[in-house]
């Protein structure tokens, strides 16, 4: 336990955080007893001062600053002495937000892109590498940013229902075998707020460019519901102005060749067929109830069937997965030349069973994780594929991040729009958040639907009440 005083400031959230880069596995608390570590982050007059002391030994650093860059220099003085204490220095610096894109986008608009660079590493201090990286990705987006019409939505539908619960997995999913007397109901419930959402999207004069259909994995449920949900879509959607369709096919062990059939013959462009891992040994281990020739024979079915832009998700650090199997699984999905290849970090949430089980592993420079990184950045880049979106999350090995990599001309606009929050996003069905944006992108509130499919169903029209704030927000 780490105790944290805080004097003349209220930056806890973000100064946890700084904490955390280095100490992933404990806890921060005001109140702490029989601490491994005491830290006083103080605010005085114009002075930022930080002590620590943890092992016996005292440091304190102390900087002027102007008044509003106090939380800035905190979080920057603290990273500093326990970067000097623990001999790591995290790649990303203070920069813990989700999306480093689109800050250092907002940067070079306000100030030039000179200005935005010398920020981050700075400011910020961010090394050249992710730097590089970031950089990279934001002017791969900038050209597919520039598709976004005025007055215009993206449409997220969230099926949470998965085959089993995987061992990392902190997302809204519900095991179809125990709750798959929810679906009948919850299919029905999602094709009337598809109904409503398409009458507000409608009388607001909305237009709608990419469809997401994910979860869970939306493959779990039956084709015959599968296809409720998107005829649905086509019923009460505009799609003339549509720029893409996805739906998450996801785990092998959920797809079939009425699936696919399915989904096709509905004219969705875009699906992810995602193992994770081609270890078999490593999927045993995370629960993950298929095989990596399971997988293969699903891509080769999507082909066969006639997908052309197919993503697959491979996650860096996961439990028993080793550098070398890493390098193979990524060489087999590269041989494979799929459309887009996401490489996830592992990151341990607190809902999930690496947690809840004690089989977390952590470690402040990611260990083999972030060596995965760098071979997948390697590899992909080499076959000609390049970065184009990004995002981070807390607790993630090393303090990585994980990115959408695509052939030139197959990136997922939805995961542009939305990571950048630059599209409003419209959200049906449980654990679904709608993301309102403004015009001028200064703007943005939330709407969220209720979390669990049962919720969903008992206060369905209660929760179609809260769409009503879409009117709102855009008159």
């Amino acid at each position: 336990m780490i105790k944290l005083t805080l004097i003349g400031n209220d930056y806890k959230y973000e100064i946890e955080n700084i904490i955390q880069l280095f100490f992933p596995a404990e806890s921060v608390s005001e109140q702490a007893e029989n601490c491994t570590a005491h830290i006083t982050a103080q605010k005085d007059g114009d002075l930022a001062k930080v002590t620590v002391d943890i092992s016996d030994k005292h440091f304190e650093k102390a900087q002027a600053c102007a008044c509003n860059d106090f939380e800035r220099t905190l979080c920057a003085l603290l990273y500093e002495i326990l970067s000097e204490y623990t001999g790591i220095y995290p790649k990303w610096g203070i920069q813990t937000g989700v999306r480093p894109t689109k800050l250092l986008r907002s940067l070079k608009e306000k100030k030039g892109i000179e200005y935005a660079k010398d920020y981050f590493r700075s400011k910020l201090l961010v090394s050249d590498e992710k730097l590089n990286l970031a950089y990279d990705t934001m002017s791969i987006q900038d050209p597919l940013l520039s598709k976004i019409l005025p007055r215009s939505f993206s449409l997220y539908i969230s099926i949470p229902f998965c085959k089993s619960r995987c061992s990392y997995c902190s997302f809204i999913s519900h095991d179809v075998s125990k709750s798959h007397k929810l679906i009948p109901d919850y299919v029905q419930l999602i094709c009337r707020e598809l109904e409503y959402t398409a009458k507000v999207a409608r009388d607001i004069g909305l237009t709608l460019q990419t469809v997401y259909i994910g979860g869970g994995t939306p493959t779990a449920i039956e084709a015959e519901d599968l296809q409720r949900i998107i005829a649905a879509v086509y019923k009460y959607f505009d799609l003339s102005n549509l720029l893409e369709f996805t739906v998450e096919a996801g785990r092998p062990d959920t797809i079939t060749k009425q699936k696919l059939d399915v989904i096709k013959a509905s004219g969705a462009d875009r699906i992810s067929i995602n193992p994770q891992t081609l270890n078999d040994n490593v999927l045993k281990e995370i629960r993950r109830n298929h095989t990596a020739k399971e997988f293969f024979d699903c891509y080769e079915l999507a082909l066969k069937t006639g997908f052309d832009n197919i993503n697959t998700d491979l996650i860096a650090g996961l439990p028993t997965d080793t550098v070398e199997s890493f390098k193979d699984t990524m060489d087999q999905i590269i041989g494979l030349s799929p459309a887009c290849v996401t490489v996830h970090t592992l990151s341990i949430k607190r809902s999930s069973r690496l947690v809840y089980k004690g089989e977390a592993e952590y470690s402040p420079e990611g260990g083999v994780a972030s060596q995965m990184l760098e071979i997948s950045h390697n590899s992909l880049k080499n076959s000609g594929y390049l970065p184009y979106y990004m995002y981070r999350q807390s607790r993630m090995a090393g303090n990585n991040e994980n990115i959408g990599w695509s052939k030139p001309g197959f990136e997922g606009l939805y995961n542009v729009f939305i990571m950048e929050e630059a599209q409003t996003i419209l959200a049906v069905g449980a654990g679904a958040s709608t993301k309102l944006v403004s015009e001028d992108k200064t703007n943005i509130s939330r709407i969220f639907n209720y979390k669990y499919p049962y919720e969903y169903i008992s206060g369905f029209d209660e929760m179609l009440k809260r769409k009503s704030a879409i009117y709102e927000f855009y008159k």
